[in-house]
């Protein structure tokens, strides 16, 4: 017997893109098209810690302005001297410096194996933390559609390079990740998102999760 669940895998889906939305530079555009009520549900829909964390998570977003939010934002992501919460994987992985014009190869390449392209556009390195997210979003996405479809083949690969890329990347880096935003940020936004992060990366990953 399947335990499929349809209305769980777009859960996971929705959560997992609206993680990745939260964090490039907080706006209004957050409230206006309901991030923060799409994502109470879908966390609803899969554990009631997840669904604690986003609800708070829209609360902490409503009773704060962006203008401190964009600089509390700053601080963790950007510097002005040194990130206090770098959001870029290689921070966290190695020593190894990685830039726009060395980028970290062995997430390059899973990028390529899931069919994910970046954006020419795109500024970010590719290892940043909504990157990421999006990837793994995608590769939630495909799984899902393969398993709806039969293609059992097919929904196993996507499977497998799902756990790798959480063994190998997002999973081994959020726990310190998040720990730096949790003690880094001075607003609960940031620390709420952290621990959703977390929380969520840590579910789809089969590891073990703490209340």
């Amino acid at each position: 017997m399947s335990d499929y669940d349809p209305d769980e895998t777009v859960a996971r889906e929705d959560l997992c893109r609206f993680l990745s939305a939260c964090y490039y530079e907080p706006a209004a555009e957050f409230v206006e098209e309901k991030l923060f009520d799409n994502m109470l549900i879908a966390a609803r829909r899969l554990d009631p810690y997840l669904a604690e964390h986003a609800r708070r998570l829209g609360d902490a977003f409503a009773a704060q302005d962006i203008e401190t939010l964009l600089v509390d934002y700053t601080r963790l992501f950007l510097g002005p001297v040194q990130a206090l919460a770098s959001p870029y994987g290689e921070s966290w992985l190695s020593s190894t410096a990685s830039t726009q014009d060395n980028p970290p190869l062995a997430v390059l390449d899973l990028y390529s194996q899931g069919g994910f392209e970046i954006d020419e556009e795109f500024r970010e390195r590719p290892d940043h933390v909504a990157v990421e997210l999006e990837f793994l979003y995608l590769l939630i996405f495909n799984q899902n559609r393969a398993v709806g479809a039969g293609k059992s083949d097919e929904a196993a690969t996507t499977r497998s390079l799902q756990q790798r890329f959480l063994a190998e990347h997002l999973g081994a880096w959020i726990a310190p990740f998040a720990a730096a935003m949790a003690s880094g940020a001075q607003s609960a936004f940031y620390r709420e998102l952290g621990a959703l992060t977390e929380r969520f990366v840590r579910m789809q990953a089969g590891m073990p999760t703490l209340h």
